[in-house]
This record gives structure tokens, C-alpha cells and sequence, in this order.
């Protein structure tokens, strides 16, 4: 058996075999990653410059956009350069960098999505009193709590993954570094340690889960209550983004980590991989940008002052 100090890295699977592929596929990874980047960022701008949009929503979907750049910066980069160099070898530090992160930012976003449906609820169910709950200090309470939870996550499941002896082979069945791939590999016999940790955070997330279904089960009862159709409408409008939202990363999550435990991964659970890691990022902006008249409004009003500068220059 040959302790995990004794490894100098491990390699990360590859989509294609043929390296013309393989170049094709981290180019094609490449724009969509770069259309992620870029979206999240023109957020996280707007909400930042426009006064229009300084209100709990947003501020929850800039740290949401904020936890995009972050989780999908995390293994794609690498990815598209292992691609493109078809040099997929990776560091024991670097790995273990990216178990923390994604888990971090992962776990973080969970508690961000719960955070904003329990918004939707208080906008809602009481409108008359969102100001009030929906203060400035409980607004930053619950953002730092998310990142914070997120981020001990992340320590825990580093600390107990690393602390594993791994032996045998040292290729990792995944296209990045994570919990599952890494246990493929160890030849650890007790695993209570990141069992418990994975139990605890199973339990965490069905928490969230169960409270974004209260939340909409309330928010759906008080809107159908509304006697007008426009008023239905009005209401929904700022729900459906968050619903698709939480939807999306709750359905790529699932097919990547819920399926039975195998020792090799198919082409399409790396495609599932891949997709959980750029298509909730690459579609958050664009979901709330298409729906949302405010952050129409908010890009025409950059663009407008944008061009007036550039008129007095």
C-alpha cells in the first residue's frame, strides 16, 4: 500500500483519445467558458454601478454571479489548457486547491439559491414588511453565513479526501479533481471521516432543498390568490428566474453525483460532468437578463452613459 506523500500527482481522464479531438473540445470549452465569465461579470457590474438595482434580489444574485465566476473558473481553465498542450497530469496541491474550491463555491451557491427563495418569500407573502426583514444586515448575514458554510465545507472534505492513502492507479476518473473521483482510487478501509462529512452535507442540502419547496408552496398560495391575471403575472416573473435557476443546478448536481458508484465513467457521465460545471454559470445571466426588464434596463442605461463619455472625451 503507498501512501498519498509517495505521489507526485495523478492524471485526469480525457474526453477523446485522438488529440484532433481533443483540441476541438477545449476550444469549444473554451468560448463557453469565456461566455460565462464575461455574462456573470456584466452582472456583477450592473448591480454594482446601477442604483436602480440596489435591492436584496440583486444583491443576492451578484454574489450568486459572483460564486458562477468562481465555480466554473475553478476546473475548466485547466481543462481547456490540458486539452490544448494534451498534457492532462495535475499536481497533488492543485487537486487537492480544486476539491476545496468547488466545494466551497458549490456549497455556497446551494446556500445563496436558498437564501434568495427564502427572498421571494418575505417579497411576496409580505410585501408590507420586506423592507423590514429584508434589512441590510440580514441581507450581508445571510450572504456571509453562505460563503463561510461554504468554505468549511470545502476544508472539511479536503482535510478527510487528503488524508486518505491512495494506491494503485493514479488516474482520476473525472475531468477535474472531486470527492467521488478521489475515493475511486483509495484503498483507504475506513472512510468514516468523509463519510460523515458527505452524510452532514447530504443532510445540509436536502435542508435547503425542503426549504426552497416551503418557500415556493407559500409564494405559489398567495399568488394564486391574486384576483387579477396581470397581478399572477407580475409575481411570477420575479420567482420563474430562480425557480429555473435552482432547477438546473439541482438536475446537473443530481446526474453527477447521485448515480451508482463505478470505477470508470462513460462519455456521457463526463459530458454530465462538464455540464454541471459550465451550462449553470453560462445560463444563470442569461435567465435573468432575458426575463428581467430591470437588467435590460440597467445594460441600456451603461451603454448610454458609456457613450456619452466617450462623445465629451
Amino acid at each position: 500500500m503507498s501512501n498519498i506523500t509517495a505521489l507526485t500527482g495523478f492524471f485526469l481522464t480525457v474526453f477523446f483519445d485522438t488529440k484532433e479531438l481533443q483540441t476541438l473540445c477545449g476550444v469549444v470549452f473554451l468560448g463557453i467558458y469565456l461566455e460565462a465569465l464575461i455574462s456573470n461579470l456584466i452582472i456583477i457590474t450592473l448591480i454594482t454601478l446601477d442604483l436602480q438595482l440596489q435591492t436584496p434580489m440583486y444583491f443576492f444574485l451578484k454574489n450568486l454571479s459572483l460564486l458562477d465566476v468562481f465555480f466554473v473558473s475553478v476546473p475548466i481553465p485547466k481543462f481547456v489548457v490540458n486539452s490544448l498542450i494534451h498534457n492532462n497530469h495535475i499536481s497533488i496541491l492543485a487537486c487537492a486547491f480544486q476539491v476545496f474550491l468547488m466545494t466551497s463555491f458549490s456549497s455556497g451557491e446551494v446556500f445563496v439559491l436558498t437564501a434568495m427563495s427564502y427572498d421571494r418569500y418575505v417579497a411576496i407573502c409580505f410585501p408590507l414588511n420586506y423592507g423590514a426583514i429584508m434589512n441590510n444586515h440580514t441581507c450581508v448575514l445571510m450572504v456571509g453565513v453562505s460563503w463561510a458554510t461554504g468554505m468549511l465545507f470545502g476544508a472539511i472534505y479536503t482535510a478527510g479526501t487528503f488524508s486518505m492513502p491512495f494506491c494503485g492507479s493514479n488516474v482520476i476518473p473525472q475531468f477535474f479533481c472531486d470527492v467521488p473521483s478521489l475515493l475511486r482510487i483509495s484503498c483507504s478501509e475506513t472512510l468514516v471521516a468523509i463519510y460523515s462529512s458527505l452524510g452532514i452535507g447530504v443532510c445540509l442540502g436536502m435542508s435547503c432543498f425542503i426549504c426552497v419547496v416551503i418557500s415556493y408552496f407559500y409564494i405559489f398560495s398567495t399568488v394564486l390568490k391574486i384576483p387579477t391575471t396581470k397581478g399572477q403575472s407580475k409575481a411570477f416573473a420575479t420567482c420563474i428566474p430562480h425557480l429555473t435557476i435552482f432547477t438546473v443546478f439541482l438536475v446537473t448536481a443530481c446526474f453527477v453525483y447521485l448515480k451508482p458508484f463505478t470505477n470508470t465513467l462513460s462519455i456521457s457521465e463526463r459530458l454530465f460532468s462538464v455540464l454541471y460545471t459550465v451550462l449553470p454559470p453560462a445560463l444563470n445571466p442569461l435567465i435573468y437578463s432575458l426575463r428581467n426588464t430591470d437588467v435590460k434596463s440597467a445594460l441600456r442605461r451603461l451603454q448610454q452613459n458609456l457613450c456619452l463619455r466617450r462623445l465629451l472625451i
